[in-house]
């Protein structure tokens, strides 16, 4: 084959595939709300099960379907019959895929599904099929070829299934009212799990880590409690420990330009008042954009005007926010 051939073969499958892909807007119908009613209805899990690549594609529709708020998981029609249909209860609902709808594996799993009285959700090509003559709910992944050039290899069904499932996850994640902070708390350890999740209060520093000086401070001793603690910068405080402001290395950098002796001089002199703050409660990821956008690198968190905490752009870099 020449460059042109494997281009145009690329093509050709994407444009096979993306047509059947539309073709599924006209089947969600009716039996698409059922499925989903019948979802949203359940008391247990919802049970996929499929054999080969519709297997493998309803592994793939489980993982999403658990992932965004309805419980689930994939059971092996083959394993089902030596043991795992134990795994099924008759609060669950199954959603059993087969392209052409007659898979013998799947197939006999129908009277002992029947026989529990549980819901079924067929994904077949075929309405007039076992699986989709025994379906409450029957949804369509008819394709009318392969991208395949033999036809043979499952491609454009297995992809129309894929589809048809998200179209289902979607539908109930919207009709739960699935938030971002529910996704995230099934991803607690991905990038968006800590995102969404991490406060503030989790990754700031607190008391005897807390920079602290009273106002009436002389500057050399600012700077030794600004070097102990290591934040380049120091909270400023009145006697009732209420937050005045902040000395920061930018604070030091301006007293020596204007030729301040550190040696006489007090924090109050110097100091940047009214300071930007943050509370314990909000996102570290909140907190960092509040940093990118005032070009600070540390925020003293703050509680009813007492400083508590301080949080550095480093603790954010450090816990994977970005």
């Amino acid at each position: 084959m020449s460059t042109s051939d494997f281009i145009a073969s690329g093509i050709r499958t994407i444009k096979l595939e993306a047509e059947a892909v539309s073709e599924l807007t006209d089947r969600i119908d009716t039996n698409f709300e059922q499925a989903c009613r019948l979802i949203l209805q359940c008391q247990g899990r919802v049970i996929v099960t499929g054999m080969g690549k519709s297997g493998h594609i309803g592994r793939k529709i489980a993982a999403t379907l658990a992932s965004t708020g309805t419980p689930a998981f994939f059971v092996h029609p083959g394993e089902a019959s030596h043991g795992d249909l134990g795994m099924i209860t008759r609060t669950d609902v199954v959603i059993a895929i087969s392209s052409s709808g007659s898979t013998n594996e799947v197939v006999t799993l129908l009277p002992l599904i029947k026989r529990l009285g549980i819901p079924l959700i067929s994904m077949t090509g075929n309405r007039e099929s076992p699986l989709g003559k025994a379906a409450d709910a029957w949804l369509d992944i008819n394709v009318g070829k392969e991208a395949c050039p033999l036809d043979l290899a499952p491609t454009t069904s297995t992809t129309v299934t894929l589809v048809m499932g998200d179209a289902l996850a979607i539908a109930l994640l919207e009709a739960k009212g699935f938030t971002a902070e529910d996704f995230a708390f099934s991803h607690p350890g991905g990038a968006l799990g800590r995102k969404l999740l991490l406060k503030v209060e989790d990754v700031m520093h607190s008391g005897e880590s807390l920079p602290r000086v009273g106002e009436q401070t002389a500057l050399r001793h600012a700077l030794l409690e600004m070097t102990e603690k290591g934040f380049g910068m120091t909270t400023v405080v009145n006697d009732n420990d209420e937050l005045l402001g902040v000395f920061t290395d930018g604070d030091l950098r301006r007293a020596l330009d204007n030729a301040v002796d550190i040696n006489t001089a007090t924090v109050a002199q110097v100091m940047t008042r009214n300071c930007k703050t943050i509370s314990k409660d909000i996102l570290a990821a909140e907190a960092l954009g509040i940093m990118e956008s005032t070009k600070i690198t540390a925020l003293v968190v703050e509680d009813h005007q007492h400083p508590i905490g301080v949080l550095h752009m480093h603790d954010i870099l450090r816990a994977g926010i970005v």
